[in-house]
């Protein structure tokens, strides 16, 4: 439901009393049993297999002898990751079921109303000179549905722009009398009564995205110019994406590196991709990368993770290796050890574009959480089946150096358009004010 008119202030923070409050009342919050035992019964079911999981990747990471060890544990943990989401979720709204509870605040002009535990919760603030029709009010059940509010049975509301905003349960007529009249000697203001002025009516409800530093005025319907333009051959993140790109082909040439040096690099890239790519979802959610995070760590860690295993597996140690499971881990820190300096090249490389164009031409603005969590995907599967074809071609021709050339340059091509059309340069979704 899309909201719109006036937008009450919220904050988070802890429910403590203050000398400044004119007025403060714990309301009664009726608890819905049946919810709770439901919940109860859904939160049990997710939490069981958590603590198994738990427990083997405890395990697992206690006897790490090889890289397969390693990667289970990996894997292991970032299910874990994934998985303890939805328990989390369910485990926070029992306890605001259980122990949870209403806080209405009154001070001079102002309104606040806490929902929450004790220690921590969100409070709504509400201009008292903008509230209107300030009643008691008893659920009406409708034809073949349930009142939305029927589980805080009667109870007070008022209106504030075009909603109606309810708190309390069980409230008899009486209390909601007392509490009006409290309310209003508190704020020193009568709630009027009556229609929303049209200008209490205008204007959505949209999640503010821009820093105090970005809410400076601008001109009418200015939209900066680089938002528009896409991205170029020589732009300068294409560029450092390229000169990143053409270091294999440096270390294939001169430095002796092979095609499994290449794979190890080019899947090192993908775990960068999703490091930034991680960094793009807490730029967009901010508070939400709380849950979005973990989430995106949990299922593109376990994909990285066997991805490695069958790259080292493959193209490391070759067919004839493929049958000895005990592959020593400083064995393979020796192979990114080799590697760190087209590494951190990479890594630059990214890090430029990161800063260069999702923050500085403003890409996060328009985009969406559930985007950005399969974003990366576009782009790694695609360009690593095009290494893994030209991998097994250089395998069966014997790691010619033409064929591993062709094979980068392959790479640099899908790679390079696949930032061009990232960075497409799509005007965001900007309403002129």
């Amino acid at each position: 439901m899309i909201r719109k008119g006036l937008r009450p202030g919220f904050k988070i923070g802890m429910d403590l009393p203050g000398q400044d409050d004119g007025f403060r009342r714990v309301l009664p919050f009726k608890r819905s049993w049946i919810a709770i035992g439901i919940l109860v019964a859904m939160d049990t079911a997710f939490i069981i297999p958590a603590v198994l999981i738990f427990q083997q990747a405890a395990t697992q990471w206690g006897k790490l002898d090889s890289l397969f060890d390693l990667v289970i544990a990996v894997f292991l943990s970032a299910w874990l990751l994934g998985w303890s989401i939805a328990p989390l979720l369910m485990t926070t709204i029992l306890t605001v079921l259980l122990f949870g509870r209403e806080v209405i605040k009154a001070h001079p002009g102002r309104v606040d109303l806490f929902i929450g535990l004790p220690f921590l919760g969100f409070t709504a603030q509400y201009d008292v000179a903008r509230m209107r029709n300030l009643r008691s009010e008893q659920p009406k059940k409708e034809t073949g549905k349930k009142p939305g509010m029927s589980w805080r049975g009667s109870h007070l509301a008022f209106d504030y722009g075009a909603n109606s905003v309810a708190f309390g349960s069980d409230i008899s007529s009486g209390e909601a009398g007392e509490l009006r009249s409290q309310i209003e000697m508190a704020t020193g203001r009568t709630i009027r009564s009556g229609e929303a002025l049209p200008e209490e009516l205008e204007g959505k409800w949209e999640p503010k995205k821009e820093s105090a530093k970005e809410a400076r005025p601008q001109a009418p319907t200015a939209i900066p110019a680089f938002e528009s333009q896409p991205l170029t051959l020589a732009s300068p993140s294409t560029l450092a994406l390229i000169i990143a790109n053409l270091v294999p082909v440096a270390g294939t040439l001169f430095l002796g590196w092979n095609l499994s040096d290449v794979m190890v690099i080019y899947w090192a890239e993908s775990a960068v991709i999703g490091f930034f790519n991680l960094c793009k979802i807490v730029v967009i959610s901010r508070w939400g990368a709380l849950l979005a995070g973990p989430f995106f760590l949990g299922h593109f860690g376990g994909f990285m993770a066997v991805h490695f295993l069958f790259i080292y597996t493959i193209f490391v140690k070759g067919l004839d290796g493929m049958n000895d499971g005990s592959t020593d881990l400083g064995e393979v820190a020796l192979v990114f050890i080799a590697l760190w300096p087209a590494l951190a090249i990479l890594f630059a490389s990214h890090a430029f574009s990161f800063f260069n164009n999702f923050l500085g031409r403003q890409e996060y603005r328009g985009k969406t959480i559930n985007k950005q969590m399969t974003e990366p995907y576009n782009r790694i599967i695609f360009m690593h089946m095009v290494l893994i074809f030209g991998g097994g071609l250089t395998l069966i021709l014997g790691g010619a150096i033409p064929v591993l050339i062709l094979v980068i340059g392959l790479k640099i091509y899908f790679d390079v358009k696949a930032h061009l059309k990232e960075h497409r340069g799509q005007a965001p979704n900007i309403t002129p004010k």
